[in-house]
């Protein structure tokens, strides 16, 4: 859902090309992805989106998922 909200504050398809590229895609995926328009739950869970917005990127970024949270607060 997080990947989903990213891609719709992403408004227009320069602004998406312009952000997967800063993930690190390459420019020519980037460029055919950010033109795929307003199919948003598509786009974040089968393309190169789910890849280049990984979990690990999220959680550098400090969005920590639900269950390591848990865990992490559990064994305290």
């Amino acid at each position: 859902m997080i990947r989903v909200i990213i891609w719709k504050q992403w408004k227009t398809a320069k602004k998406r090309e312009w952000g997967l590229l800063k993930l690190g895609v390459e420019k020519w995926i980037a460029h055919k992805i950010a033109n795929w328009g307003n199919h948003y739950q598509f786009v974040a869970t089968k393309s190169v989106v789910k890849r280049a917005i990984s979990k690990e990127i999220l959680t550098k970024r400090g969005l920590i998922s639900i269950s390591d949270y848990y865990q992490k607060v559990a064994h305290i």
